[in-house]
């Protein structure tokens, strides 16, 4: 509760901050100085202290994991804001409007991580959605920004009808909106309505993940939106959605009756092949972190398809690698004026900390030992291995993870092995320290992993 309610009063906050003051520096240091008190406060709930004291009616249930998942995400977001605040300010003339957009959606990233309640899931997966609209279409001047803003706003607008009409549906079944598991289905008869129901919500969600074969909006909406955002929209709120994925299946599986798990392991399939094979063929280095974003989502739905001990464990250590990763290769990309792989040739030799940081971003991602990006998959594909059942989804997905690596090492091959100038990029010291401290907890936690996964426990 202390998320939800602080992360709307900042978001407030923000929006005030634009009105008296235009200063860059001081709207810079509210926002950062925001974050902060809001991952003390969310890392003070998960130690037992409660600010405030509201009755829910049991809509809302604060677990370990969605408190975990909270402190994670307000501490990526935090390291976001150290890293681009400058570049948010950019974008446009309303740079607190940005951040109190931003802090909007952590207020429903907050709802989405506690939900007991189909209509709390709702309107956090709409207090996440809205803003992101905008955040979109910040870029007036830019066509291909008002494009990905339209695409986007349609394609949820219809991916909230779909998701409303399954409400409506497991409401009917069973006469309440709470997930609970103790309230069966009253009549027999009405099994189909629950299971048609929990359908449209898994389209809907798997829309929101960018989950083949919902995945089409995202190539042009992450390469249209400013790179600043889609650094943001790729990295917290895709994991958010994923958390509020695996909390409403957690539940729905066994009340359904229904063996969701083929469904599952086809769209598993389906976006682990999509994602990596056409991440391929792209020549803009932004175009294929979004189609490795979609190869990435593919993993993350093992935790839907396996639920147990190992998943949870393993999409926290997900969210938090790819959110560490994926952070710190946009923020090394929004100083880049070309995009493209050739872009990047040569970048060692006029930048070795960029190059070096870069490099440990992209093995996190492709999963290389000694980053937290292979312990994530390793849990992943651990907890599927333990059900013992689609040992083959294990084998292609191991297969697709070591064709990332080719498209991953493109760009370590660009910076350190072909000739080029080297694009002069222009960075001040305390962004060079922190891009060492973000590569340097990617491999801590590779190192330690339990650091994160004692919280679940203790």
């Amino acid at each position: 509760m202390n998320a939800i309610i602080l992360s709307a009063i900042l978001g407030v906050v923000l929006m005030f901050t634009g009105i008296f003051t235009t200063n860059k520096s001081t709207i810079r240091a509210v926002a950062v100085g925001g974050m902060l008190l809001l991952l003390l406060a969310n890392i003070a709930e998960l130690r037992g202290m409660q600010f405030f004291d509201i009755n829910t009616r049991g809509m809302l249930v604060f677990s370990k994991l969605g408190l975990l998942f909270n402190s994670i995400a307000f501490g990526a977001t935090l390291l976001y804001f150290l890293l681009s605040a400058r570049d948010v300010l950019e974008v446009g003339e309303n740079g607190a409007d940005y951040f109190a957009l931003i802090f909007f959606i952590l207020c429903g990233v907050s709802i989405v991580s506690s939900f007991n309640s189909l209509l709390l899931l709702f309107l956090g997966i709409e207090i996440i959605s809205i803003p992101l609209y905008i955040l979109t279409g910040s870029d007036k001047r830019n066509l291909k920004s008002n494009e990905a803003s339209l695409k986007y706003f349609l394609m949820g607008a219809f991916s909230t009808g779909i998701m409303l009409m399954g409400i409506v549906l497991m409401y009917g079944a069973r006469a309440t909106f709470s997930i609970d598991p103790t309230l069966q289905i009253a009549n027999a008869g009405r099994d189909v309505w629950y299971t048609s129901g929990l359908m449209l919500l898994f389209i809907s969600m798997a829309f929101k993940v960018s989950a083949a074969p919902f995945h089409f909006w995202t190539p042009d909406v992450y390469d249209g939106a400013p790179t600043v955002f889609t650094s943001f929209m790729a990295t917290i709120v895709k994991a958010a959605v994923f958390i509020a994925f695996v909390r409403l299946f957690e539940f729905s599986y066994s009340n359904s009756g229904y063996d969701w798990r083929l469904i599952v392991s086809v769209v598993i399939a389906a976006t682990l092949l999509i994602g990596n094979i056409t991440a391929i063929f792209q020549q803009s280095v932004k175009r294929m972190l979004a189609y490795s974003s979609i190869a990435q989502a593919g993993f993350m739905l093992f935790a839907l398809f396996s639920y147990n001990a190992l998943s949870k464990e393993g999409i926290i250590l997900y969210s938090l690698g790819y959110s560490l990763a994926t952070i710190g290769v946009f923020a090394v990309l929004i100083k880049m004026k070309d995009y493209t792989f050739e872009g990047f040739n040569g970048l060692a030799r006029t930048q070795p900390v960029l190059a070096a940081t870069t490099t440990i971003f992209l093995l996190s991602l492709a999963g290389i030992p000694m980053t937290i990006g292979f312990f994530a998959k390793y849990f992943m594909l651990a907890s599927a291995v333990k059900t013992g059942t689609y040992l083959w989804l294990v084998i292609l997905a191991i297969i697709c993870a070591a064709i990332s690596v080719y498209y991953y090492f493109r760009v370590i091959q660009a910076m350190y092995f072909k000739e080029g100038a080297g694009e002069t990029v222009a960075i001040s010291s305390v962004f060079r320290w922190l891009l060492i401290l973000v590569a340097g907890l990617i491999i801590l936690f590779g190192i330690f992993p339990n650091m994160i996964l004692n919280y679940l426990y203790f």
